[in-house]
């Protein structure tokens, strides 16, 4: 695989003749539309197939698969284009293996609101090991604040597609209120009583067997440093409650450096203690560029690394899943504190950069690309994620010798991500 950094005045298809493959194919691989121009620094991933099947009068994806001794999901995982369906014609080329030699498996969590889209979500599940759908909330009294009650879609039919795809489901549990937003008080409530606690857990396993669900991420944020062997209590007692069903119990971590690292998003967050009681932890490696903060990357791969190192010097390696984000920031310059900036999908970064001419540049240290550009009314600064920035992740958690990866969050579709993923690992599916 090649990673190729678009030069002045380069077409798709000087890059595809430069490099021997088809137009085509690099529009695929890369989500690229037939009708948008290229930006200057702009990333593009050529990968070369190593078998290619022509669909024959007769030829289902399934016979293919048979025929050459793969699963119909690797034909779905090399090919984007199928969308995660059946749908084939006779004459389409069908890639069924790429040259590069995998580097590793890798287990993959991607997170899910209700409201995704079927088409996204049929076209993702193909590369994950788990389907964690946001969210379940709580209330005082250990009651769960379902989906509905949040105003969102139900759960059913993401837990019915990911088990037609042989995707784990996996339940998100969150301190997110009826109102919406994370309670430390709350949390304090629940865990400082017991029949609130033994409620809690009584209501999580009867949902989690009532829907169906194989595993839960407990993604509690903002806990009272007071609540904190309350909190790794909790944990403890949910797996002793759902490992007899074969149930998985995962936690989220905010991202430490150090043990000692103040704050409220950290001090309750035993990494030791919690590591030792969940089956697995996800790194919400994250956030450092977020809405209010000043324009930077969102994850910069040098402060991601010092977030697994800790992690991994206190949490067994083949628990961690690291935090990808998938999505960027858009801020208007000069930046003014408290000033939000705008949530986009890597997607709508580049065809804005293509939009006003911008050219894209990458920041080495961070790992992550970013540009400028002026509309009528003001100046911007936009950081996302793109190939390179993908590979060098992926690369840390390969690297570090991680169960896997957790993507945060696969609403929003953002082919180089699964494609890079593809290529360069197999996909766990535990």
């Amino acid at each position: 695989m090649v990673l190729y950094t678009v030069q002045s005045g380069e077409t798709i298809e000087s890059i595809a003749e430069k490099y021997g493959v088809s137009a085509e194919r690099l529009l695929i691989d890369n989500g690229i539309s037939t009708d948008s121009p290229l930006s200057v620094g702009q990333s593009i991933m050529i990968a070369y197939p190593k078998t290619v099947h022509t669909v024959q009068p007769g030829d289902s994806l399934w016979s293919i698969a048979a025929n050459y001794g793969v699963t119909v999901d690797q034909l779905w995982r090399n090919n984007q284009n199928l969308n995660g369906s059946g749908r084939i014609y006779p004459g389409q080329e069908i890639v069924v293996q790429y040259a590069d030699a995998k580097r590793g498996s890798l287990a993959v969590t991607a997170y899910v609101y209700t409201f995704v889209e079927e088409e996204i979500l049929r076209r993702t599940l193909p590369y994950l090991t788990y389907l964690a759908i946001f969210s379940y909330g709580i209330r005082s009294d250990g009651s769960l604040v379902t989906p509905e009650d949040a105003g969102m879609p139900g759960d059913s039919g993401l837990i019915a597609l990911a088990r037609e795809y042989g995707t784990r489901p996996m339940l998100v549990l969150t301190s997110l209120g009826d109102d919406g937003n994370f309670s430390t008080e709350t949390v304090s409530d629940v865990l400082g009583d017991e029949a609130a606690t033994a409620a809690l857990i009584s209501n999580i396993v009867e949902t989690m067997d009532a829907k169906g669900y194989d595993a839960i991420n407990s993604d509690f944020e903002y806990i009272a440093p007071s609540d904190r062997d309350l909190y790794t209590n909790f944990i403890s007692r949910l797996a002793e409650a759902l490992h007899p069903l074969g149930k998985i119990v995962d936690v989220s971590l905010a991202p430490k450096t150090s043990g000692e690292q103040p704050g409220l998003l950290y001090e309750a967050m035993d990494y030791p203690a919690l590591g030792a009681s969940a089956d697995t932890a996800f790194l919400m490696t994250y956030e450092w560029g977020y809405t209010y903060s000043e324009p930077r990357a969102v994850a910069p791969i040098n402060l991601v690394a010092e977030v697994v190192s800790y992690a991994a010097s206190v949490i067994p390696r083949d628990k961690l899943l690291m935090g990808i984000p998938n999505y960027g920031y858009n801020w208007e310059i000069p930046w003014v504190e408290g000033s939000p900036a705008r949530s986009l999908s890597n997607q709508e970064a580049v065809a804005l950069a293509n939009d006003y001419g911008a050219e894209i540049l990458f920041d080495a240290r961070a790992a992550t690309p970013h540009f400028n550009y002026s509309d009528v009314s003001s100046f911007h600064e936009v950081w996302f994620e793109d190939a390179r920035s993908v590979l060098a992740k992926l690369s840390l958690a390969a690297d570090s010798d991680l169960r896997g990866v957790g993507i945060w969050n696969a609403t929003r579709w953002f082919p180089q991500l699964w494609f890079m993923l593809n290529v360069l690992y197999d996909i766990r599916r535990d």
